[in-house]
Formats: C-alpha cells, structure tokens, sequence
C-alpha cells in the first residue's frame, strides 16, 4: 500500500474506487506482494533448498492457492477439504503434507489414495488407522511422527504448539517407544521427524532451541529420517516498533543441524508469506461520542476478521483519504456485531474522521478470510486480487438468500 497524493493505492488501484465499485467491506490482495514474499522465503533458505508447504488454513481462497502453486510451492493442509481444495488448485499430491492431531479415518484414507507427500501422526491412536488402511490396501504408507519438543515459542498463549500442557505432537518418552515399535514395520515407512512450535514467532531463539531438541532426539532414535519437518510460525510485524525474524540466523540453526543429520527440510509457512499482502477495506457507519473517546463504528466486524477478539491481535487502521487535521480524542474502532469483543484497535492519535470516510486495516492476509464466519447471519465480504492495473474478483460477496 502507499499513498498518491492524499488517496491510498493498492499497487496501481485506488482504494476508493475498489471500495465504490465492489462495496464493503472487502478483502483485497496485493499479487506482486505475494510474489515478492515468496521470493524472499526462497531467498532465505537457499542454501537449505527446503520443501515449501503453504499453510493452507492461514488463507484457503482457491485462486490464491494457484498463484502460490505457480511459483512452486506445495501444501500444508489439516482436513480433507483443505486437501481438495490444494489439488483443485493444482498442487501435486507429492507437494502435500497432511497435518493434525484428528484426523478421521476417512480422511487419512482419502490423502493415502491420493498418494500425497506424508501424513504426519500425533498420536499412537492414529498411526493404528494408519496401520488399518494399509492392511486393507496391502500398501506401504509414509508417515511423519509429531514431536512436542516442550518449547516455549513466546508467542501468544492461544497460538502456542510446541509446549508439553498443549494437544500437539508426542512427548519425547511417547516418540521414542513409537520409533522403536514401528521403524521396522511392514506397514509404513516412518519418513519424517515432525516439530511445529507455535504461531506468530519473532524470534529466532525459540526455533535455535528447537533445532538443539531435535538434534538430540534424532541421536536418541539412532534412525535416519528423510524428511525433518520444522514447521511454519514465522511471524510478521503488524506494526512499525516490532522486527521480523531474523532469518538468517534461523538458516544458520538449521544447517548446523544439516552437517549432522542429512535429511530433507520441509516449511509450512502461512502468514509470513500471505500476512501482509491483504487489506480490509471497511466504511465508517457511525461516530459515536463519549466522554473520554469517540467510537468509530465500521461496517466490517469480528465475523470478517476474528483475529483481535479471538486472541487480542492488532492490526493497524490507516485511513484511505489523509488529511493533516488530526483529534485529541482517542479513537476506539469497533465492529456492529452484538459482542463487546468486537473492537479492533484503540488509536490516541488520529486523523479527524468523518460518518461515511474509508478506512483500511492492514495486514489481514492470515486468517482473515480464513476464520470469518457468518455469525449475526452477516454475508461475507468480497476477496479482491489486484496486479498492477488489473482487478480481479476472487470470490464474489455472498448475499443473504445463500444463508436462508
């Protein structure tokens, strides 16, 4: 995004003119930015040549699952829906690796007839079903098994995956005896070390001390994995005074561990490469005036974007037209949804607002669309895709008659 004049651009569109043309809210994407991101993962981890799987639960819009296939990348997915919907787009089945601690039986029948990458286990439960499917079919299936490394990855309490009181993975005495029970199976063929530590991570000390976890456990096992897979959480910055990860030093953690243990890397980034490609472009309906802050009533609400109420994130609101004249009085924005949760950011600092100006809150690519619902029986917003000069509707709105 930048401003022209006074008037904010998505690449070479003007909000405005999205917002006229499309209503709002809506979601819009940048594809260059997209692009650009992907580049740039690749260029981190060059030297490692990693597997990239998408985390598809972060965005599981269709046509952005086929720009992401273009450019190589694979697909992490956690239910059979996300798996049909990352082979629609046209991703290899050998490019998909199946996540989750429940799998159903159905659905670990499904990613096996697909002939997909891995299924990654997390439970003894599960790699017994496993273990069922491949009787039935006299067939050798690759599995992963999960690890719970007992990390704190210093995140958000809510998006935390990789310590012990959490429901993800094994812990290390339950991996052990799983490597000794199944390494000479005639059943499946244990492939991959599986650790994934948490969401929205800053930091590469958290992955360093991840790296060493798995380093020893892997010595313990005395077994040659081909794949080790580390995950996604790679966070992003959703506001000016916080850094991004330092990827290099994360890429050096991980070649150390390469000298010792040849094995395949596999990523599932999500939001580091989705995060902040997307917009929400959003109407103010009303200003309401307190005694200590005004309320800017919007017409996008938590059932468009539950990341704030459903773990207190931030995402910056800018507005689309700017103005020097700025207020005294803090700002609260908040949705028309009947919940007091349905706020998104309190600003002391802000330009003076008017009923009926836009505003855009920024970075909302991750787990935007992805966990909107249609709670107050609210239609879902419009997904814009912007290149340049082109704007292409990648989801329509949804109208009221398609929920009754």
């Amino acid at each position: 995004m930048n401003y022209k004049k006074s008037n904010l651009y998505i690449e070479n569109i003007p909000v405005q003119k999205i917002a006229r043309k499309f209503g709002t809210p809506s979601y819009c994407y940048s594809l260059n930015k997209l692009k650009l991101n992907i580049k740039n993962f690749k260029k981190h981890f060059k030297q490692i040549n990693p597997i990239i799987c998408f985390s598809v639960k972060s965005n599981s819009n269709l046509q952005i699952l086929q720009e992401i296939k273009k450019m190589g990348i694979g697909a992490d997915v956690v239910s059979k829906g996300e798996m049909v919907m990352a082979l629609k787009a046209g991703i290899s089945p050998k490019k998909i690796v199946f996540s989750g601690v429940g799998k159903t039986f159905d659905e670990l029948k499904f990613a096996i007839d697909k002939n997909i990458l891995l299924i990654n286990s997390e439970s003894e439960s599960e790699i017994n079903e496993i273990e069922k499917i491949s009787k039935i079919k006299r067939k050798k299936i690759d599995i992963g098994i999960r690890l719970n490394p007992n990390i704190d990855s210093k995140t958000l309490k809510k998006i935390s995956t990789g310590k012990k009181e959490d429901k993800f993975g094994l812990t290390e005495f339950n991996f052990l005896k799983i490597i000794k029970k199944y390494k000479n199976s005639k059943n499946l063929n244990l492939k991959c070390l599986s650790v994934h530590i948490g969401s929205q991570i800053l930091s590469s000390q958290p992955y360093e001390k991840m790296l060493k976890v798995v380093d020893r456990i892997i010595k313990k096992t005395n077994y040659k994995f081909e794949f080790i897979d580390l995950g996604g959480g790679m966070g992003i910055s959703y506001n000016k005074k916080v850094k991004n990860l330092n990827y290099k030093k994360y890429a050096l953690a991980i070649k150390k561990i390469l000298k010792k243990h040849n094995a395949k890397i596999i990523f599932e980034p999500g939001r580091s490469i989705i995060g902040n490609t997307a917009i929400l472009v959003s109407k103010i309906i009303y200003i309401k005036h307190g005694s200590s802050k005004n309320f800017v009533i919007l017409d996008a609400g938590m059932n468009d974007l539950m990341r704030p109420a459903l773990y207190g994130a931030e995402h910056q609101i800018v507005p689309e037209n700017k103005k020097s004249r700025f207020t005294n009085k803090t700002y609260e924005f908040v949705g028309p949804i009947c919940e007091s949760t349905d706020r998104f950011l309190t600003a002391k600092k802000f330009q003076k607002l008017s009923e009926k100006d836009l505003v855009i809150i920024s970075d909302v690519g991750a787990y935007g669309t992805s966990l909107s619902s249609n709670y107050n029986v609210r239609v879902k917003p419009a997904e814009i895709l912007v290149k340049g000069y082109k704007i292409n509707v990648i989801k329509k709105r949804q109208k009221l008659k398609d929920l009754i």
